[in-house]
């Protein structure tokens, strides 16, 4: 078990005090007895420093052995056989120092309340360690398992991002591979923004912040690449205010939700397709909004289980811990999507 230096000082500065403190009451007693002061001072420097030994031995134990529930008949033997130790120390070694027949026979009467002294102490120090180590070894059980579950977090944002990249790259590459026959020029500008979009996209922490300028910045390098895929049909409005513009949000959250909302709106017609992005400031949340067009007849927006929509609200929940930041409805053939991204 881990005890950084600076509290290791600290738990020894407590206890060298609490021993002085108790040679130092200890003093007092035996002086109020009649005996000389340098009787009394060498009874209770013996008799601390025996007791901060046992102490010391209990403490160090319990640092690296925790009882269970059954065991704790053990940490009561080894208080009455430490107490017992230091009372016999006490009886063997105080007489070698002081021959005065008056202190003998009070060392002999005083034997039963030093023992149960020491036991008290003993014991005290016993239920102090314990608890003191229970609450180390949960500490570190917490640090642990916060880390297990950051980098649990951690593994699946990255996975929902590989997940999403194949497919939009494939796509990509189908469509350079259709233009290279007709419209090499659109294929080489194609491969460019394509190069650059993903070089953007590979420097990009899934669990970093950006502001919607700079989100907008990478969207639209997206959207060129559509555009160029679809040609005319596709139409986007991006509306943004200027006090939306430096709000912060996780990085490449726009791109999977507007490709939904080309995947829903121009799979399934041949018609002009316009898809609507709009941020609003709304209290501490930042608030985007995207729309499409869909044909209820051959769209099912109704189950959102697009890979965008539910990588996305799973990626939301990760980064905030809630579940209620993403919504979508319909209405008057527009699916819309509404996400709330708080503010610091």
């Amino acid at each position: 078990m881990a005890i950084s230096s600076l509290t290791f000082q600290k738990i020894s500065v407590a206890f060298v005090a609490c021993g002085l403190a108790w040679a130092g009451l200890q003093t007092y007693i035996i002086h109020g007895f009649g005996f000389a002061w340098y009787t009394a001072i060498t009874d209770s420097l013996i008799s601390a420093i025996l007791l901060a030994a046992a102490c010391w031995l209990i403490n160090n134990n319990l640092r690296y052995y925790q009882p269970g529930k059954g065991s704790y008949i053990n940490i009561l033997i080894w208080c009455v056989a430490l107490a017992a130790s230091c009372t016999a120390g006490c009886r063997y070694i105080l007489p070698f120092l002081n021959a005065d027949t008056v202190y003998a026979n009070f060392m002999a009467q005083s034997l039963v309340i030093r023992f149960f002294t020491d036991f008290l102490a003993i014991g005290w120090m016993a239920m102090i360690s314990m608890i003191w180590y229970s609450q180390l070894d949960q500490k570190e059980n917490e640090k642990r398992k916060l880390e297990a579950e950051q980098l649990a977090r951690d593994a699946e944002l990255y996975n929902l991002r590989q997940q999403l990249q194949p497919h939009f790259l494939f796509n990509s590459l189908n469509s350079i591979n259709a233009l290279i026959g007709f419209k090499p020029d659109e294929a080489r500008k194609m491969i460019h923004q394509l190069s650059d979009f993903l070089r953007g996209t590979l420097k990009k922490d899934d669990q970093l912040q950006v502001t919607l300028n700079e989100e907008l910045q990478h969207l639209n390098l997206y959207l060129e690449i559509e555009k160029v895929r679809f040609g005319h049909r596709l139409k986007t409005e991006i509306s943004c205010d200027a006090k939306c513009g430096e709000s912060i949000m996780p990085a490449m959250l726009l791109q999977p939700l507007v490709e939904n909302a080309i995947k829903f709106g121009l799979y399934d017609t041949t018609e002009d397709v316009v898809v609507s992005i709009r941020a609003e400031l709304e209290g501490s949340y930042l608030e985007l909004i995207i729309q499409n067009p869909y044909d209820p007849k051959t769209s099912r927006p109704r189950q959102g289980t697009g890979f965008g929509l539910s990588g996305v609200q799973r990626r939301l929940y990760l980064l905030f811990a809630r579940n209620d930041l993403m919504e979508t409805h319909t209405n008057d053939n527009i699916f819309t999507t509404i996400i709330k991204i708080p503010q610091s």
